[in-house]
């Protein structure tokens, strides 16, 4: 046994020392831009990734995949300042009742504390074919040692009502508290389906909150009493607090991309980035995507108005209180949105799917960060999955360095692919 054990180890060492004898793929654009790939250490099988910038400088990923035939992991691991990752993942939650869905997605955060926070969806008890339809909770946990031991979960929203609650953004909100926001259907009537919530009575509602140590729910505040019901929400610490994007509905089912701002003691009322006048009678599962540096903000969102799918992206530079003119980032019937936008001082970065009869391709376009000008566009990955089963890639930068991750589907089994972009200028 124990040289069967002894073999296995120098197999794995042997193997372990040809892979860093093979150097990532790398290729240099035509504008300069280097493009890297970045190796993950999720296996096979893993999807719905969530990437996020830790006060400390490492970076947090998060995914989802199976665990049994029954039930489904929540994962993480970090890559730190060195460039090194932490190979081994680690389990933040596993359950039969974990609810995946492509576009309702898990995310990690950290606070300045050293706090690591997650959240995942979780059925109502009784929910599924046979229960309380789409009721499903945002459950949260907090772990104070880097992940190794995550407290008790607890549910976001105290409404107590088998609805639908999903949708959530997180941003740390003090030192030691997490905000939060999330999308409930807690005012809407027994009868709402879910691809027409208005129909049973009542809409779909934007809630926030904090978040303490503890933790525990605090200061719950509506922030817009009628919203789309599946886009999902974003959030960017500015200067003068966090700002809220989110897909807006009004009773003439107009779906345009509204802000808000928490300035310390309320949230602002929301108003339009762009009146872009997109009217459809049912949710496009296409939210928007928001970053900020200083008092500089910058809103990446997806419209289908008088049917021309356009990409767009706009820049507010005074905490998303107004927003200039929108620059359009891609047109036509190719383009499908599910956006994510960076920014620092020098660039705005923005990454988007795409879908054609050659298939679905992801994209990186780079502006100068007042959006006069489009400094570099690169198609970053040909995917071989299609439609919906690719998610939503998610795009952070850090020291100049652009990384992204994203969902890709070969012989019907999802995987994480990533890569690294440095700027050529």
């Amino acid at each position: 046994m124990k040289k069967t054990l002894a073999a296995a180890l120098a197999t794995a060492l042997a193997l372990a020392g040809c892979q860093k004898l093979e150097p990532p793929a790398s290729r240099t654009e035509a504008g300069g831009d280097t493009v890297t790939e970045w190796r993950l250490p999720a296996a096979a099988g893993a999807s719905e990734p969530d990437l996020f910038l830790a006060p400390d400088g490492r970076l947090l990923l998060s995914w989802v995949k199976p665990f049994d035939k029954s039930r489904h992991a929540l994962q993480f691991t970090t890559y730190d300042r060195n460039g090194q990752w932490q190979w081994a993942p680690k389990t933040i939650a596993v359950g039969a009742s974990m609810l995946v869905n492509w576009a309702d997605t898990p995310h990690i955060a950290a606070t300045a504390d050293g706090a690591l926070w997650a959240h995942w969806l979780q059925k109502t008890r009784g929910a599924g074919e046979q229960g309380e339809g789409h009721a499903y909770d945002v459950i949260v946990a907090r772990s104070s040692d880097d992940g190794m031991i995550w407290s008790d979960p607890i549910r976001a929203h105290d409404d107590g009502k088998a609805v639908e609650h999903g949708f959530v953004s997180f941003w740390p909100a003090a030192r030691d508290r997490l905000g939060i926001a999330w999308l409930t259907g807690r005012d809407m009537g027994p009868d709402a389906e879910h691809a027409g919530h208005a129909q049973g009575g009542g809409a779909t509602s934007l809630h926030a909150a904090t978040l303490d140590a503890t933790p525990s729910v605090q200061e719950t505040a509506e922030v817009d009493a009628m919203v789309c019901d599946c886009c999902g929400t974003d959030v960017a610490v500015t200067a003068r607090g966090p700002l809220l994007v989110y897909r807006d509905r009004t009773a003439e089912e107009i779906r345009d991309i509204h802000a808000t701002r928490f300035d310390g003691g309320a949230w602002r009322a929301p108003q339009a980035v762009h009146a872009d006048g997109w009217k459809m009678a049912a949710c496009p599962v296409n939210g928007p995507a928001v970053a900020a540096a200083g008092e500089q903000a910058v809103v990446a969102w997806f419209s289908a108005a008088n049917d021309a799918p356009l990409l767009q992206i706009a820049r507010s530079q005074d905490a998303g209180d107004s927003f200039a003119a929108p620059v359009t980032v891609d047109k036509g019937e190719a383009v499908q949105g599910r956006v994510d936008v960076a920014l620092d001082g020098k660039h705005v970065w923005v990454a988007w799917l795409r879908e054609d009869a050659k298939g679905q391709s992801l994209w990186l376009a780079r502006y100068a960060a007042d959006l006069s000008r489009e400094q570099a566009r690169i198609e970053i990955a040909r995917l071989q999955g299609r439609g919906r089963a690719t998610g939503f890639p998610k795009l952070v930068l850090r020291e100049g360095e652009a990384f992204l991750v994203w969902t890709d589907i070969a012989d019907g089994v999802p995987r994480l692919q990533g890569a690294r972009i440095k700027a050529g200028q």
